[in-house]
């Protein structure tokens, strides 16, 4: 069985991982951890709109520990799927997070999907959307959404 496990650093993306991990048999599972840092949309707003002769590069810098945070992350859930026995492998890409993991679903093509759910609600739902109800709607293949205890 192929999973791709979508996670962001939040506690529910470590309930997604847990979940996995006590879920499916790891002798009959391979795991592909993701992460998806929708960048430039997060950019700093000191450096959005920044000027000089070192802009460029202070941009191109945080950008960069952005990625080198994404590595660790997905490298630290991997850690945790290898500990218990999971064959996985390693994704992080760069852009909204439903088109990511929907594009590396297309590409891989998982039999499951797991993601995190942060659970807002109201005003926060709609300012920032829902990434999973949309990878639910959107999916080539089955979804489980976990939600932190």
């Amino acid at each position: 069985m192929k999973i791709l496990l979508a996670i962001d650093g939040s506690d529910c993306s470590h309930a997604a991982t847990q979940a996995v991990i006590a879920q499916f048999p790891h002798e009959r599972a391979e795991v592909r951890v993701l992460h998806a840092d929708d960048w430039p949309n997060r950019l700093p707003t000191s450096l959005a709109f920044a000027e000089g002769p070192t802009a460029a590069s202070d941009i191109l810098d945080v950008r960069d520990e952005r990625r080198r945070l994404g590595e660790e992350l997905v490298s630290h859930a991997e850690q945790q799927l290898r500990t218990a026995g999971f064959q996985t492998s390693t994704t992080v890409r760069q852009g909204d997070a439903r088109h990511a993991i929907l594009d590396v679903a297309t590409e891989w093509q998982p039999d499951l999907i797991v993601l995190g759910s942060h659970g807002r609600k109201g005003l926060d739902r709609f300012l920032l959307g829902s990434v999973s109800e949309s990878v639910v709607r959107h999916a080539p293949c089955s979804v489980q959404v976990v939600r932190a205890k």
